[in-house]
């Protein structure tokens, strides 16, 4: 299982997110995007998962923490600004479940990163 983790400002559009996730995924199929719950209200995320026709989840903030140390990128600004200094990996990390491993670090344009996890436990966190 391969899933694309995101991490955004608000007011981010679906392009920009659609954007970034196809260059970093490029030839890796996704199975999962995965999102910091905190930016539920975002249309955009759920659009982008229904135009990549994978499925969405939403990250807890717990969820997110115990995978911080996995991560291999760390951000000052977005520490600042989520409480978290690795969004997207976490996010990824998490996604993909218990057994994951980064296969693309954190990648940024403008206001979005995406990284990319793969595993082959399918037990990842469940949307809910």
């Amino acid at each position: 299982m391969i899933v694309a983790g995101i991490g955004c400002r608000p007011g981010i559009t679906r392009n920009a997110l659609l954007a970034l996730v196809q260059r970093v995924a490029g030839r890796h199929p996704l199975d999962r995007l995965a999102a910091p719950a905190f930016r539920q209200g975002e249309a955009a995320i759920s659009d982008l998962a229904k135009a990549l026709k994978v499925e969405l989840v939403w990250v807890s903030a717990l969820d997110m923490t115990e995978r911080q140390v996995e991560c291999e990128t760390h951000s000052a600004i977005a520490f600042e600004k989520t409480g978290f200094s690795s969004v997207a990996e976490a996010c990824a990390l998490a996604g993909a479940g218990p057994k994951s491993r980064l296969l693309v670090t954190r990648q940024s344009d403008r206001d979005v990163t995406c990284a990319l996890a793969i595993s082959t436990d399918m037990t990842g966190i469940e949307n809910g």
